[in-house]
């Protein structure tokens, strides 16, 4: 963050703060909204602001002159897990919590605000987007179907995420792509019910759920180097009732599955509808997918990936080169299948507590360094 802009700091930190203290859930992000938008009317003079669906918008800056349109994406909503912490800006909405970072990824892209009211850029566009939905992958699916978003002319798509464990500031690259590609399916099973006095005069479909459960098992590959990896996770399984005289119908399992691409998943997809449909066959049961929460693969462009790495050399932040991608989700990837893009790790810090964890808290520390990398990048492309 160059010298000048350290008197906004303050204001930066105030902002994470007060977002970290009134947290939305997913589609549901009107305060937050408001609060941004608020910040971005007061201090982002040059600005045109753009609304996208009930809670996405954007925060426009067009120079003067033709040239390329750059987005710094961050998202909006925070995550159903209670706070644990008990610092003064904890949350205040019961069962609710920022605990993957979004609102310092808010913070960071709100504080390129300052940086852009100071800048003498002479052509381009630069969109500060706010994103709703993250975490239930469904907010970049809506922009990237939405005509007023594409109208915008979109060249080249940033984003961060903040990763614990690793040293704060430090720069995490991974060339081949960010995140993987996760799907969530649920399958439901069902055969006859019977008293359990007498389950052979009906149809109970616990013996195929547990062969199901092992032959899921068999399709995991673990190892990250491998292009085949695969990990298939069960999160969640229904059978009947407690209801001790009934031999069960019904069956449900859940689970999420993840790849490295979109073809690798293609191919895993292709093969669990095989087992399941050949051990429903043999024990006679109907059975039926309902495929949930999507992430495509987070793909990174390697024009933009380069900009990143220069930034970062540029700032002189160390920079962390990974050899396959994170294994969580990240609906980011929607923006890849449209545009050229790219995600970077922003370390923050080896002890923090992980993502999702329930003491978990952004350290205002890096709100300096993702504003350095953005601006930088920013500079690189119009300049």
């Amino acid at each position: 963050m160059p010298q000048d802009q350290h008197r906004y700091l303050p204001k930066i930190i105030q902002l994470r703060r007060e977002l970290h203290a009134n947290p939305e859930l997913s589609g549901q992000e009107y305060k937050t909204v408001n609060r941004i938008r608020q910040f971005a009317e007061k201090h982002g003079k040059a600005a045109q602001i753009e609304t996208f669906g009930e809670t996405g918008f954007a925060v426009i800056y067009q120079f003067p002159e033709p040239g390329k349109t750059i987005a710094i994406r961050c998202e909006l909503d925070a995550l159903p897990i209670q706070e644990e912490n008990q610092f003064s800006y904890k949350s205040v909405n019961a069962g609710v919590s920022h605990k993957c970072g979004h609102d310092g990824h808010m913070a960071i892209v709100s504080g390129l605000i300052f940086w852009l009211e100071a800048q003498p850029i002479q052509k381009g566009k630069v969109i500060l987007l706010f994103q709703p939905a993250e975490e239930t992958g469904k907010g970049a699916q809506m922009l990237v179907h939405d005509n007023k978003f594409e109208a915008l002319g979109i060249d080249y798509l940033f984003a961060l995420h903040n990763i614990p464990g690793e040293s704060i500031h430090n720069i995490i690259i991974t060339p081949k792509g960010f995140s993987a590609e996760v799907q969530s399916v649920v399958i439901k099973i069902k055969g006859k019910e019977a008293h359990a006095a007498e389950p052979e005069n009906g149809n109970n479909p616990a013996l195929a759920v547990s062969k199901i459960i092992e032959g899921m098992s068999s399709l995991n590959c673990l190892d990250p180097k491998m292009d085949n990896f695969a990990v298939l996770t069960p999160v969640h399984l229904l059978m009947g009732e407690k209801a001790y005289g009934i031999s069960p119908a019904n069956a449900e399992l859940h689970y999420t599955i993840r790849t490295w691409n979109s073809s690798q998943m293609s191919l895993l997809t292709s093969k669990i509808k095989t087992l399941v449909d050949g051990i429903c066959l043999s024990n006679h049961l109907d059975f039926s997918f309902e495929w949930l929460e999507f992430f495509p693969a987070s793909i990174n462009d390697e024009e933009c990936t380069a900009h990143i790495q220069k930034a970062a050399n540029a700032n002189g932040f160390e920079i962390i080169n990974k050899e396959h991608p994170f294994r969580f989700g990240e609906d980011f990837g929607w923006y890849s299948k449209k545009y050229k893009t790219a995600m970077f790790g922003l370390g923050s810090g080896i002890d923090s507590p992980a993502l999702h964890h329930a003491d978990y808290d952004f350290p205002d520390e890096i709100l300096t360094t993702g504003i350095q990398m953005f601006s930088t990048i920013i500079q690189n492309i119009l300049k």
